[in-house]
């Protein structure tokens, strides 16, 4: 069963007979301890306080049985990362014959379907920072004082936590063509722009979050192609 804020995503996922329905992150309408695992896929990066991140963790917790495990994305801060630039950044492509924009969530999923990641093979680190030490980090630790999000430019690297990403939306697409989430460089008519809130995630931070939660185990933590990722397991 599938869920999102998107009434025009979950009825995409209608018309292909796949059960969805709309609703809030943190305040999902299913019973507790119903699901055998959860996975959120560039979520919980959207909220826009450390409280309504941890709240969204909860409510993954809050649905899994005992036993049940829970697979979170998220956008990484360090988009290189060991000395390899991510997805996001090599295609960075910009030629006069080829454009290519896609976005960092899409990549995510189609990652998960070519492989997931074996969960014997645990690489986190022994020690996990507090969640405090991420609290006020943001743009290299200095004060917000004027109150505006950076906006931040498709495939670079990240200069702040947080952020407001462009995503372009092309005009008239036309039945059956899927709309494109970032327009083609240099376009004459590039179609509307809206600006998305992002937290993108220094490395720690996810699990510093989820060590907040009560009854659950780390099993996992990973980075991905840009992404840290955490796979939890409810006690």
């Amino acid at each position: 069963i599938g869920c999102d804020h998107s009434q025009n995503l979950v009825d995409i996922c209608r018309e292909k007979h796949y059960q969805a329905f709309v609703c809030d992150a943190l305040a999902v309408p299913i019973r507790s301890g119903s699901c055998d695992a959860c996975i959120s896929i560039a979520v919980i990066h959207h909220f826009a306080t450390a409280e309504r991140r941890v709240a969204a963790l909860q409510e993954l917790v809050r649905l899994l049985r005992p036993g049940g495990k829970a697979l979170i994305y998220v956008w990484a801060m360090e988009q290189e990362y060991n000395k390899k630039k991510s997805k996001y950044l090599r295609e960075n492509r910009i030629s006069q014959g080829k454009k290519e924009e896609i976005s960092s969530d899409t990549s995510v999923q189609e990652l998960l379907v070519k492989q997931m990641p074996d969960v014997g093979n645990q690489d986190s680190a022994p020690s996990v920072p507090s969640i405090n030490d991420f609290q006020d980090r943001g743009c290299n630790s200095r004060e917000v004082t004027n109150f505006k999000l950076p906006i931040h430019t498709n495939r670079t690297s990240f200069h702040c936590q947080d952020v407001l990403v462009p995503w372009h939306l092309k005009e008239n697409p036309g039945k059956g063509k899927p709309i494109e989430p970032f327009g083609p460089l240099g376009s004459h008519d590039p179609g509307p722009v809206f600006h998305r809130y992002y937290h993108v995630f220094c490395e720690g931070e996810m699990e510093a979050a989820c060590q907040t939660l009560s009854n659950i185990s780390i099993l996992q933590s990973y980075y991905d192609q840009g992404n840290w990722c955490v796979i939890l397991q409810k006690v």
